[in-house]
């Protein structure tokens, strides 16, 4: 064992741990429970699709990739987002392929943010933002939507606004909640930011699961709004494929050769086979376009299972997600009885609190629903039990 170095370190994230995902994971393993806690499906992704990889490999398609990833695929996700939300992004110069969303959204903040530079971030939030903001210098300034609609309130949220604001960070379908911005939220947000030099992120990585006949309201589709706005989005989430870490950026021409100029140094280019498969596969447009149908039967199979159960049940109009509050159940923190949950009854969800700065606490679980049946039934089992 190589002995601790005993000189001064400079711990850059002092207050951060190991990320919840990654110790909720871990005890499910540990304790063999039904993993409901991190976000991936536990069925495989279209045997088709592997073959595309498989090909491309045998084609000889195994060195780098150009940089902002092959123009064919840019291409493809051109015609995508134009069939999808009516918006033209040039391939060569507004749309870069890299190695999963959340590197993604690194690269932007990096490149976008500097000492001082104020970002808001509406929470409960995605635990990677705040740690990539304050890696780039900048200041979190979080907004927390109200409890338990988990609504923005863009009057409240406006006050936060000053000429620090370089960025604020949006999440539709949103990850805890399953909530989803409508239109009148995006066109708040638009009047939010006019006449101002604040930015907008938005991460879109669920924008194919969305449920109830209501339809994704990306920023793209809002071109006053499109013009300062960098979008992430996700082939993992889309095709079932969360280990190959794969998405993608669009923005602007400018504000692309900023996020380029940064990710560059951080990775170069993304997996190559994998782009070609990714590539082939957007000709098969059925297969997100049915992603929200196929979601919506497996939320809507879990929320009946436990109909009978003690837990609360929060809307869900996105994501693969469904929130569960346990007050009736218990008086444990949410920590805590998502620790008795995954240990004493075998299946593991991930606290709420863990996406607020705060660790604000509503005795709110999150449980994911991209499982298969025969997993919901016996996890829906174990919680109609309690």
């Amino acid at each position: 064992m190589i002995v601790n170095f005993e000189g001064s370190l400079n711990n850059k994230l002092p207050q951060i741990g190991p990320s919840i995902f990654s110790v909720m994971s871990a005890m499910a393993y540990a304790h063999g429970a039904i993993n409901l806690a991190q976000g991936f499906p536990d069925f495989d992704c279209s045997a088709d699709l592997k073959n595309m990889v498989s090909k491309a490999m045998e084609n000889g398609y195994n060195q780098y990739a150009p940089m902002p990833g092959l123009m064919s695929l840019r291409e493809k996700i051109a015609v995508k987002t134009e069939q999808s939300y009516s918006a033209i992004y040039h391939p060569e110069t507004e749309i870069t392929v890299m190695p999963g969303a959340t590197l993604a959204i690194y690269a932007a903040i990096t490149a976008l943010i500097k000492d001082n530079d104020e970002v808001i971030i509406i929470e409960p939030a995605y635990d990677s933002y705040i740690p990539a903001v304050e890696l780039a210098g900048g200041k979190a300034i979080v907004y927390e939507m109200a409890f338990p609609d988990y609504k923005i309130d863009w009057n409240q949220l406006k006050k936060l606004i000053n000429f620090k604001t370089r960025l604020i960070i949006i999440n539709s379908p949103h990850n805890p909640t399953g909530t989803i911005l409508s239109s009148e939220d995006i066109r708040k947000l638009e009047k939010l930011v006019e006449n101002t030099d604040t930015l907008i992120l938005s991460d879109e990585v669920y924008e194919h699961i969305i449920f109830d006949g209501y339809e994704h309201q990306s920023v793209a589709r809002y071109p006053k709004l499109a013009n300062r706005c960098i979008i992430v989005s996700s082939f993992g989430k889309t095709y079932h494929t969360t280990g190959w870490k794969m998405g993608y950026v669009l923005a602007p021409a400018n504000i692309t050769a900023m996020i380029r100029k940064v990710y560059q140094f951080m990775a170069f280019a993304a997996n190559t086979p994998i782009q070609h498969a990714y590539a082939e596969i957007l000709d098969r447009p059925e297969m997100f376009l049915e992603l929200g149908s196929f979601y919506q039967a497996k939320r809507d199979y879990f929320k009946q299972a436990i109909k009978t159960s003690k837990f609360k049940q929060y809307a869900c109009n996105g994501s693969y997600f469904q929130l569960l509050g346990y007050e009736k159940l218990s008086e444990l923190n949410d920590i805590e009885m998502a620790k008795y949950l995954t240990i004493e009854k075998g299946i593991a969800s991930i606290p709420v609190s863990a996406f607020y700065k705060r660790k604000t606490d509503h005795k709110v679980l999150r449980f994911c629903f991209a499982k298969s049946e025969d997993t919901l039934s016996k996890a829906a089992e174990i919680l109609c039990k309690l």
